[in-house]
């Protein structure tokens, strides 16, 4: 494991904390998703218990929001219960859905005051857009609910990722801006999990340079990771210890140290540790744009890039 030199030598609190319930969802991104996600894969093996334990936890650290992610949390049995848990228990809440389909109870959860939502989208043409997600009609459902949110006057942040040439990545957020998305950001594709192709250990170099800088995920089998893209830094479990003990572990600091910190430090209202500092963007929209400026949104070099949730 590479030691960055930069890298702070105590990590800072954790602020945001991704909790990735599922890895089931209706789309099939096979050229790029994240988390391998897919109609066919489980919940993993953290029970609603477990996922309650985590949380009681991470209000006890001083998280202050924690985003369900997936998959498509949604899906997940207990995703409801495990939102208003965390309600319950003072957190702010993200959702980070695909937005193909929302259950009209779903819709009355999201607009809780602590509730925001975070999406993906790929493109303002529905054949390039459905061919990405490998699920016809993806595109007109997601757009639909964009507009529903937006509608509701929920907070809502569109991240959208340009994996070719071609792609109607500008037209895309055009459209997000016109629909009223306030917050929508654009990145390249990361080589993780699909995105990998060939590569059995990503690059720490696909990553943000925020990860583990007061964020951290748990992943459906309790692993705990710096970021849910940083999914192949595995740091300790929430089956075995405490969270509290996984951060103050060796494990954790290892890791840690291992993640190139973006050099030139941060832009004001992107690097906010309480929001998702991956995806979307908290605070403004990108200054990256892999069309227009020719940059690769390499994470050492361009403090405006996030990620975006592939």
């Amino acid at each position: 494991m590479t030691i960055a030199p930069e890298a702070p030598a105590t990590p800072a609190p954790l602020t945001f904390l991704e909790l990735e319930i599922t890895s089931r969802c209706q789309l099939t991104c096979g050229s790029h998703c994240y988390a391998q996600a897919g109609p066919t894969k489980g919940h993993g093996t953290m029970t609603a218990e477990d996922w309650r334990r985590v949380i009681d936890e991470a209000a006890a650290l001083g998280v202050e929001t924690v985003q369900f992610i997936g998959g498509e949390p949604t899906m997940h049995p207990d995703f409801a219960e495990l939102v208003e848990y965390a309600l319950n228990s003072g957190l702010g809440v993200q959702v980070y859905s695909n937005l193909y389909r929302v259950r009209r109870e779903h819709w009355e959860l999201f607009a809780h005051p602590q509730v925001s939502l975070g999406t993906s989208y790929y493109s303002d043409d529905p054949v390039e857009h459905d061919e990405i997600t490998g699920r016809n009609g993806s595109h007109d459902s997601t757009r639909a609910n964009i507009a529903e949110a937006v509608r509701r006057g929920i907070p809502l942040k569109v991240g959208i990722i340009h994996m070719r040439d071609g792609q109607r990545t500008e037209e895309a957020r055009a459209e997000m801006e016109a629909l009223g998305v306030e917050q929508v950001h654009v990145d390249r594709v990361r080589a993780v999990g699909n995105a990998a192709k060939t590569t059995l250990i990503p690059s720490t170099s696909e990553l943000c340079g925020q990860c583990a800088d007061g964020k951290a995920a748990v992943l459906p089998d309790g692993t705990v990771t710096p970021c849910v893209l940083g999914r192949f830094l595995p740091a300790g479990s929430v089956k075995t210890a405490g969270l509290k003990e996984v951060f103050a572990g060796q494990q954790w600091a290892q890791v840690v140290a291992s993640i190139p910190r973006r050099r030139g430090g941060c832009v004001p209202d992107t690097c906010t540790p309480k929001e998702d500092s991956c995806q979307p963007s908290p605070g403004v929209v990108t200054a990256c744009n892999p069309d227009k400026d020719g940059s690769d949104c390499s994470p050492a070099e361009t403090p405006a890039c996030r990620p975006a949730y592939n």
